[in-house]
């Protein structure tokens, strides 16, 4: 243990740029995440009705606070790229953390597909409502995909402004639509009869099976840190921008369910493709419709963009961490942005983005993300064992632990059996996909890390060593 504090780094390698504030990673977790008020929440609705969406909608909620508030202590203590991938190394061990960066990279990725998919989906809409129907949404979907990826290319600070602004134009057409509608602007009153005349239409297992949807209202929010080590103050910026992106989160979704629910049947809304952009349409309003379709289009884009963003600086680490191939883990002489681990994952997102349903993104995506939130349980406790409160200096403390991390598993594993009810045969099959890869790294890459070198947090012993 006596190397456990030397520095990874040779002294002339290239460095991230610490040019981020609060405000980037509210941006950052928030624009990755708000897509999902735009779409794929409502299959909750259609897995088991309106009050079986509300209820995701809130279960969710929670396991997502409680995923904020562990990240939020944890990751301002291990300020370094790579978010949970960085936690995984420095506090359980080399397999844990391949196994948490690659489940990283593939809910990134996956979310990222699945914003393309809904970019096309969307101007094909459009264009049918002009009478353009057929529209081919490829070329749009390999564009929105190659523009972001050039703009991470060229650096963080511009691509990450950019996901600020964005992202503030979506979440504000939210409230925009919420209060047009209260006050009057629909032509179609708000309806919640359907609560009262069919409540659960799939009985209470519905409840369970919505909530594999549910997650998709907030999943990504852990994304924020993955801006550890380009952040000013960690200890500041990652508790204050992640805990202000969960709340703000947690608004726009009981908005968005109340709007969509209110406007549309939910026979329909358990399958639409936009539906705030419908929830627009139906008001008849043509400010809102304009509206909403930008800020559908500012959603998809900001989640992209954010996307690429991640799942770069988790490739990134783990490539200079040797988990990947070093080749990887080169940075921009200019822009100082990880380019060879952004270049390489945009053929990955494109390959699903055109070669795959809508739904089965999604729940890719989701499931790695579960992976993850689980990893995080273990990874707390851990944590607070060997590192006790008032042993290292930590830029937030959570409260009530452990209650934050019971809560967290026990959703967490109802969750997967939600997802194991609709989709059983893709659980077992990534299930496989992340078996395969641990025994790849085990038997080919685990020979060429160096456990002193990859810990870098100037730390005492563990609690007992």
């Amino acid at each position: 243990m006596d190397d456990i504090t030397s520095a990874a780094a040779e002294p002339d390698r290239l460095r991230l740029l610490r040019v981020l504030g609060p405000s980037h990673v509210w941006a950052l977790g928030v624009g990755i995440v708000l897509v999902g008020e735009y779409m794929g929440w409502n299959f909750s609705v259609g897995k088991g009705g309106m009050i079986a969406g509300l209820m995701a909608c809130w279960v969710a909620g929670l396991l997502y606070t409680c995923v904020a508030m562990i990240d939020s202590e944890v990751t301002s203590t291990v300020a370094a790229a790579g978010g949970q991938y960085a936690q995984a190394k420095h506090i359980v061990g080399p397999l844990m953390a391949f196994n948490v960066g690659l489940f990283l990279v593939m809910a990134y990725t996956m979310l990222e597909a699945a914003n393309a998919i809904t970019v096309g989906f969307l101007l094909d809409t459009v264009a049918g409502m002009q009478g353009q129907a057929g529209l081919n949404q490829q070329p749009f979907i390999v564009l929105a995909v190659m523009f972001l990826a050039w703009l991470n290319y060229r650096g963080v600070l511009a691509t990450l402004t950019f996901n600020l602004v964005i992202t503030a134009v979506a979440f504000l057409a939210i409230v925009a639509l919420f209060v047009s509608v209260q006050f009057g602007a629909s032509a179609v009153p708000l309806d919640f009869s359907a609560i009262t005349t069919d409540p659960l239409p799939y009985g209470w297992v519905g409840i369970v099976a919505s909530l594999h949807f549910g997650l998709w209202y907030y999943l990504g929010i852990e994304g924020t840190c993955q801006a550890a080590e380009e952040v000013r103050s960690p200890a500041r910026s990652l508790p204050y921008g992640t805990m202000a992106g969960i709340m703000t989160l947690l608004v726009a979704a009981t908005m968005t369910w109340y709007i969509c629910s209110g406007l549309m049947p939910w026979e329909y809304l358990g399958q639409a493709g936009t539906p705030l952009f419908d929830a627009a349409r139906v008001t008849g309003s043509t400010g809102l419709m304009i509206l909403l379709f930008v800020g559908t289009a500012f959603a998809t884009l900001a989640s992209a963009n954010g996307c690429i963003n991640d799942a770069s600086r988790a490739w990134f680490s783990m490539s200079r961490d040797r988990y990947l191939p070093s080749w990887f883990g080169a940075v921009h002489p200019v822009y100082r942005t990880p380019y060879r681990a952004i270049v390489f994952l945009v053929p990955i997102a494109l390959i699903f983005a055109l070669g795959a349903p809508l739904d089965q993104v999604v729940t890719f995506s989701i499931l790695s993300g579960l992976l993850g939130y689980t990893f995080m349980t273990f990874n707390m406790v851990m944590f607070r064992n060997k590192w006790p409160l008032g042993k290292i200096k930590r830029g937030y403390v959570h409260p009530f632990h452990p209650l934050p991390t019971i809560v967290l598993l026990i959703l967490c594993s109802t969750a997967y059996f939600a997802v194991f009810l609709g989709y059983g045969t893709q659980l077992s099959a990534m299930m496989c996909f992340y078996i395969i890869a641990s025994l790849w790294f085990h038997f080919r890459r685990y020979k060429f890390v160096r456990r002193g070198d990859q810990f870098t947090m100037p730390w005492p012993k563990p609690q007992g060593y």
